[in-house]
């Protein structure tokens, strides 16, 4: 992998802080409520249905999430869900956004280090834009990057425009990322480069997706390694 590079770009959530943890938790409390109607297994597949059908409409991130547990609550309870059920809903939403930032380990010493080099770091990361606002003021790292890109959705189409906003090739772009299909595949098809930091817990939406372009791609188990990489 070439290392001159102009730009290098980070995912947000689960690569730089940890954020599908937090979802999951939700998902379990959210399942435990719709327990007198249906399994958690039942529960957790109505859920996800919803949140695909509503993906288009509300897009990634906490508010939408929340928005699909009431609307699968009223559905497979056939809208006999309680309005006390509906407010520990809306409550399980208010505690997601309101939970801390928790950087990953050796995240802020990588991006120090990387800095020293001078090279420019942006975060280009998909979600709500209110909610991302407030998770990176609230991590204290925006101090090292050169700009902040919070993206409705990673296509490849998206990357052409972040990458014209900024005035480089793709050839001089690597993104880094814990997400294949959002974070690295784009990337790579556009003729940028990607390093895969994988994460224990993946949202069920960005699994399954395989690299095909090896030639611009590694990956590493931890972003202490992307220091090596550039360095080699």
């Amino acid at each position: 992998m070439k290392k001159d590079f102009r730009i290098i770009g980070f995912d947000a959530d689960d690569t730089l802080w940890i954020n599908e943890p937090y979802f999951h938790e939700t998902e379990k409390q959210f399942c435990e409520l719709l327990s007198d109607f249906y399994s958690t297994g039942i529960v957790s597949q109505e859920l996800f249905k919803t949140e695909m059908q509503n993906l288009n409409l509300y897009g990634y991130g906490a508010k939408g999430f929340m928005l699909s547990m009431i609307e699968t609550a009223m559905r497979i309870s056939n809208n006999k869900v309680s309005h006390l059920t509906i407010e520990k809903v809306i409550q399980l939403g208010k505690d997601i956004l309101n939970k801390p930032v928790v950087l990953l380990e050796g995240v802020e010493e990588v991006l120090n280090n990387l800095r020293k080099k001078r090279i420019e770091l942006i975060v280009a990361t998909k979600g709500d834009l209110l909610d991302q606002e407030r998770k990176l003021a609230k991590s204290n790292i925006e101090k090292y990057f050169h700009h902040i890109e919070i993206m409705s959705d990673k296509k490849e189409s998206d990357y052409l425009k972040l990458l014209s906003h900024l005035d480089i090739k793709p050839e001089n772009f690597l993104m880094v990322g814990n997400s294949l299909k959002s974070d690295i595949i784009p990337v790579l098809n556009i003729g940028g480069y990607g390093i895969h930091i994988p994460y224990h817990t993946t949202w069920q939406h960005e699994k399954n997706a395989k690299v095909e372009n090896q030639n611009n791609f590694r990956e590493i188990e931890h972003i202490s390694e992307l220091i090596k990489i550039i360095e080699e």
